[in-house]
């Protein structure tokens, strides 16, 4: 950029330019182009220029010999962008007007056709909904093999006991295959955010030109069939005005981030020295440089701290939108970068994590030594004295707290307790009492639908695998 941020080009936009009578500033030249970031939509935008001119042929507006000269010419340009041979100019501002010129430069007059009955305003709606369309099956992909390294985990510890937490306070007991499931089930709506997502935004904007369609006799059906969408958009302005599927996959991968963060808490914990529950191998772990022990959890820290970028893309584009009024601002030029950091930061910590599940190693021994402190069988004494001594619910949580505060004064877990002095607490009490106070009883007890029993959790994984796999 030159040193004066006002110094003017002398000559006007060789795209625009023809009202103007010079060129843009240096600011100006820096600030207005998009191509550093939006030629990563070339695949679309081909794409896109070969459906819009095969259209336009089929309807008589532009000669069948155009077109194949057209479509020849946009499959070289491809090509050379895949090749890495292909030279993207600031100067033309974006993605679209790159391939133009370049189609041009190789086949002439037919490149100047390829822009009638459409703008460059349904071109990046169009160009970006593809690109989202296509990166939420990209992450579909992932999220099922995050799933898939759960359920496996699941299978493998249906009959790991460990503690249940809630306030990160000793609850109930659980296994460690019902801890796993519990994600399984939270990454499956993710899934289904992403596909509601898809559907909604599988419509084509091509053909809403500007903002206000077109005079030429074109076919919105055609080339939105052979785009792979399920129908055109139905109002033009609508069609290159919003951003709402954009903003909708940022909110749905947003979430799914959220998810991992809070799995990649749990794996960072779980793998300090206090808890040691888990271990993750060294492919997903790093070393210090000053202290030879340390076996640090950096991928499940990284996985965790990166679901702030994919958040912040999404308040990064609702705040671009908020105040927009219609059709389209160049203040939507700033949709792309947020999208594309969101979706290759949720792939690439979906991959890291789907690896860190897969190769992490419980450690048995350590699950259940948690469980023997906290009282995790203080429910149970409370539902045994309700089913079997016929109180009500609240007299038995109070009989409960009362044993619970004489264990935790005398230094003792709940079964440690006598009958005596159980009794003493409520006479109704009996020797039967201590078949429910120890943890595998606990878990073997919950077979509820959706309970942590090790049975309940076998079938839970294997209609898992049906669901999702």
């Amino acid at each position: 950029m030159s040193d004066d941020p006002t110094a003017n080009d002398e000559q006007p936009s060789a795209i625009w330019g023809g009202r103007f009578t010079g060129g843009p500033a240096a600011a100006m030249r820096a600030i207005n182009p998009s191509i550093g970031f939006d030629q990563r939509l070339y695949a679309e935008d081909i794409d896109a220029s070969k459906a819009h001119s095969a259209m336009l042929a089929h309807q008589g507006i532009i000669a069948e010999a155009d077109d194949a000269a057209i479509r020849d010419g946009l499959e070289t340009i491809r090509r050379e962008i895949e090749a890495g041979t292909f030279t993207f100019s600031a100067a033309l501002e974006d993605i679209h007007m790159n391939v133009e010129a370049r189609l041009t430069e190789l086949v002439g007059e037919p490149g100047r056709r390829l822009h009638t009955a459409r703008s460059r305003n349904d071109q990046i709606a169009t160009d970006l909904r593809l690109w989202v369309r296509g990166a939420i099956d990209r992450l579909d992909g992932e999220l099922a093999a995050v799933q898939k390294a759960l359920i496996e985990q699941a299978e493998n510890g249906a009959e790991l006991v460990m503690p249940g937490y809630t306030h990160l306070q000793a609850a109930q007991p659980v296994t460690l295959g019902h801890h796993m499931l519990a994600y399984v089930e939270m990454f499956g709506r993710d899934r289904g955010r992403l596909a509601d997502a898809r559907k909604r935004l599988n419509e084509c904007p091509l053909g809403a030109a500007a903002l206000a369609g077109t005079a030429f006799p074109i076919d919105r059906g055609m080339t939105a069939e052979a785009l792979g969408f399920d129908a055109p958009t139905a109002n033009s302005l609508d069609s290159v005005a919003d951003r709402d599927f954009a903003l909708e996959f940022l909110g749905a991968a947003s979430i799914a981030a959220t998810h991992l963060s809070r799995l990649s808490e749990e794996l960072v914990i779980w793998c300090s020295e206090g808890f040691a529950f888990v271990e993750l191998s060294d492919a997903f772990t790093t070393g210090s440089s000053i202290m030879p022990q340390k076996k640090n959890p950096d991928g499940a820290e990284l996985v965790r701290a990166k679901a702030g970028r994919v958040i912040g893309g999404l308040i990064n584009l609702l705040t671009v939108m908020k105040g927009l009024p219609m059709a389209y601002g160049k203040d939507m030029q700033e949709d792309k970068e947020p999208v594309f950091d969101a979706a290759d930061t949720l792939e690439l910590c979906l991959a890291c994590t789907a690896g860190m599940i897969a190769d992490m190693t419980p450690n048995a021994e350590n699950l259940r030594a948690a469980t023997q402190r906290g009282f995790l069988t203080a429910t149970d004494l409370a539902d045994w004295l309700v089913r079997e001594a016929g109180m009500p619910f609240r007299e038995a949580h109070h009989v409960t707290g009362r044993l619970v505060a004489l264990a935790e004064r005398t230094g003792r877990d709940l079964p440690e307790l006598t009958l005596a002095e159980m009794q003493a607490e409520d006479a109704r009490i009996t020797e039967d009492i201590f078949g429910v106070l120890t943890v595998e009883r606990s878990v073997a007890s919950r077979t509820s639908l959706g309970g942590t029993a090790p049975d309940t959790v076998r079938a839970a994984a294997a209609r898992a695998r049906e669901r999702f796999l």
